[in-house]
């Protein structure tokens, strides 16, 4: 039975070990985090400031001969999309869109791409303020969606570092080895 006990109260400790005090404790502060260590922030991986920093037009616009895309690409796709989702959040009028996802990536214009990269960083800035100022109803109501919207951001962040790996342009020491 002691030996019960200890093991109970031993990990106990480990859980309480494990858990990070000085996380969010609300709705909100949970998506805000999300959305920050999705943009600017270093945390389990990097952002996307990080992952397309230094990059030139040259290197934004390369592929792998394999049908993959381009970091000017995905980051072109996320424009799209963060910026298409943050109009509904805010009541403002979409975007007109045909559906067709694939222009969201081919509409990539090379000659652009330090505008790109600007708009990428305006518009997660953007959906961190535009969280911040809303109030805890409408968070919850779109709670789902902006989680989503992390994901989403997390998942072509971390193509775009592929592609800057096989290129031979990602620097290790910017936390992804």
């Amino acid at each position: 039975m002691k030996r019960l006990v200890f093991l109970l109260l031993l990990s106990l400790t480990f859980r309480a070990y494990g858990q990070d005090p000085k996380g969010p404790t609300t709705l909100k502060g949970v998506l805000l985090e999300q959305l920050h260590t999705t943009h600017d922030q270093k945390d389990w991986f990097v952002g996307a400031n990080t992952a397309v920093e230094g990059m030139t037009a040259e290197q934004a616009k390369w592929t792998d001969g394999k049908g993959n895309h381009s970091v000017g690409q995905l980051v072109n796709h996320l424009v799209f999309w963060d910026s298409e989702e943050l109009a509904k959040f805010k009541g403002e009028p979409a975007v007109k869109f045909d559906g067709n996802n694939d222009e969201t990536f081919n509409s990539f214009d090379s000659k652009q791409w330090d505008a790109t990269v600007k708009k990428l960083d305006q518009v997660l800035t953007d959906w961190e303020k535009a969280v911040e100022a809303a109030d805890d109803q409408k968070v919850a109501k779109w709670a789902s969606t902006i989680a989503h919207i992390g994901a989403h951001n997390a998942y072509h962040i971390g193509q775009i570092v592929s592609v800057r790996k096989e290129q031979g342009t990602w620097d290790s020491s910017k936390g992804v080895k």
